[in-house]
């Protein structure tokens, strides 16, 4: 079993303020610090970091070189990696005192994948193999066509959620991983038991993931619904949190954990990563979570 991952790769321009500005405030920042991230390169790092051998997909422009050497430098394999004369995505973050986040994305490079170069990548990967998805690229309705064409095993975060999602076949999504705002928009319920059970009743054969914050996070498999309380940490920075709780969940599944173990070890990954600033460089190595 393989696993791919396809998806962005972002700057993220990091500006630490009082309070989230309000519509039509002007705020000073006390400071602004630049990170690598993005959705893909977040949750690669995270499964790098958790002990799997990830190949990273996605497209990054001609002033990428940082995202490049992170992903080298985190052992990620960027064999499949392609670069444009574009700019690459980026993110206007800001982070309050209570290490609450707002976030403003530009896609850049991120949303110009082609057909050609999707269908090259998924020549490589064959049934059995996994690949990871988040919606912070162009094309993804045809990523997860081609993907299922080539029976691989489709790990769907829909974040963040807009009308592209309504363009794809979610039927063919193996394992959901969503947050409460994703489970209303695709449920139009807002109780998490609520979320769960019309997940299960909409897309009946797929496992689901629901993350809740400082509330924890469910794990529904088939029929079983297992629950993890958050560990309790004070919090710095909460971007990139829920991308390490992925890439250890989905390393989880790979490295055959227990349901219960699994969903412990991805809650503990995350708040760590909250008690830390930045996105990639908040994300725990394996020895720490496992110590």
């Amino acid at each position: 079993m393989r696993v791919l991952n396809f998806g962005s790769l972002n700057y993220d321009y990091v500006y630490a303020v009082d309070h989230i500005s309000l519509p039509g405030e002007t705020l000073s920042s006390k400071s602004m610090k630049v990170y690598c991230g993005g959705k893909g390169l977040n949750q690669s790092v995270a499964l790098a970091r958790a002990g799997v051998h990830v190949y990273h997909a996605g497209t990054v422009g001609s002033d990428g070189d940082k995202l490049v050497s992170v992903s080298v430098d985190n052992e990620i394999d960027i064999s499949l990696l392609r670069r444009i004369d574009e700019v690459s995505g980026h993110a206007i973050i800001q982070v309050d005192r209570s290490g609450q986040n707002s976030i403003l994305l530009h896609g850049g490079a991120n949303m110009l994948q082609t057909r050609d170069y999707v269908d090259k990548v998924l020549s490589h990967f064959n049934e059995g193999d996994i690949i990871l998805l988040q919606n912070e690229i162009n094309l993804l309705d045809y990523i997860i066509t081609k993907s299922y064409e080539r029976k691989l095993i489709i790990i769907l975060n829909p974040s963040p959620y807009n009308s592209q999602l309504s363009e794809c076949n979610l039927d063919m999504v193996s394992v959901f991983i969503l947050n409460e705002i994703e489970g209303n928009y695709l449920t139009e319920e807002s109780n998490p038991g609520n979320i769960l059970e019309k997940m299960r009743k909409i897309y009946t054969n797929a496992d689901i993931v629901l993350t809740l914050g400082d509330k924890g996070a469910y794990y529904m498999q088939g029929q079983e619904i297992y629950y993890q309380e958050a560990f309790r940490v004070v919090a710095v920075d909460t971007t990139g949190a829920g991308d390490t709780f992925t890439g250890y969940f989905v390393s989880g599944l790979i490295q055959g954990l227990t349901p219960a173990e699994n969903l412990r070890r991805s809650a503990k990954a995350a708040a760590m990563a909250v008690s830390r600033s930045g996105a990639t460089t908040s994300i725990p190595m394996s020895c720490e979570v496992d110590y």
